[in-house]
């Protein structure tokens, strides 16, 4: 018996071969992995990574796959997902501040719509970001006005076989960055919130879903895909370079906002991918900036 057939056997329904990948993903079109895990609690993570490693495969943490893009075909990946307890949530009162503790499979919506009706404040921005804390702790994932550096307190990772609890510091976030390496598992993210109105702060989460509905399409897309270069929005250079709406086969920059792109249903994720190039290329030779993805890879030449 192989790693892998040892894998299957003491993973159960846990684990699944030649797995969906691309489709899990927010644009919902790519291939497939070898594996994929899916891991429940601390005790399934003990249980199973010891072969998870042993296979050689390369982690790709998915979450909810929102930054997401899969190359067509199988790739020699093993896809985590983590359900169940990683995905509670908790707090409690430290003086006048509310100590919240966020399982790294805990949808950002979910728990900024929860902290708010509960009275605590400072989250409502997430509301906003459609991915996990696990992935949102990688890319010190941001928008309205905040980002995860602004409350984040500490962080329980998996990192080559044991858990690890990393402070803010030792994270080093920056603008859609964090130490956190791709085969890192982040089981749980601790932020440091306060008490304030219940009311108002629903106000709030209710007023930014309104702002992204009406200025953000809806659809299959992986969210921005560009970052912002300094001083500059990503979404003006390409408007600027003529690539608003522009398609390319099954994928088109959105009408909407210039750094979103939407995949057909039934589509490809090569002309997703294909289309990225075009609006980075034709954006350099209109203006010079050879902007940055903030999606990750998993295939088309790239390391997951």
């Amino acid at each position: 018996m192989n790693v892998i057939e040892e894998l299957v056997g003491l993973g159960g329904d846990r684990v699944e071969e030649h797995a969906p990948l691309g489709a899990r993903t927010t644009y919902r079109v790519g291939g497939t992995a070898e594996l994929s895990v899916t891991l429940s609690s601390i005790e399934d993570v003990e249980e199973l990574s010891g072969l998870m490693m042993a296979t050689g495969l390369v982690w790709v943490i998915v979450g909810n796959g929102s930054n997401l893009l899969v190359e067509e075909g199988e790739h020699r990946v093993l896809a985590i997902h983590l359900d169940g307890a990683f995905t509670d949530l908790s707090w409690r009162d430290e003086g006048d501040d509310v100590l919240v503790v966020a399982g790294g499979g805990l949808d950002l919506p979910i728990a900024a719509r929860r902290l708010a009706s509960a009275g605590i404040v400072n989250f409502e921005w997430a509301v906003g970001v459609p991915g996990t804390f696990g992935g949102a702790v990688a890319m010190n994932a941001g928008g309205h006005g905040s980002d995860m550096a602004a409350t984040l307190e500490e962080v329980t990772l998996w990192r080559d076989g044991a858990p690890e609890t990393w402070s803010k510091d030792r994270l080093g976030l920056g603008y859609r960055t964090s130490a956190v390496l791709r085969g890192d598992l982040v089981l749980s993210a601790t932020l440091r919130l306060g008490r304030g109105d219940a009311a108002e702060a629903q106000d709030r989460v209710r007023e930014i879903v309104r702002w992204r509905r009406e200025h953000q399409p809806g659809g299959a897309n992986g969210g921005s895909v560009f970052t912002n270069p300094p001083g500059d929005h990503a979404a003006r250079l390409i408007e600027v370079a003529g690539c608003k709406g522009l398609r390319h086969g099954s994928a088109q920059v959105s009408e909407k906002h210039a750094n979103f792109i939407q995949a057909d249903a039934l589509g490809s994720a090569n002309d997703v991918y294909e289309l990225m190039n075009i609006v980075r290329e034709r954006v350099e030779a209109s203006s010079g900036v050879a902007l940055v993805s903030e999606h990750r890879f998993v295939g088309f030449g790239v390391t997951p």
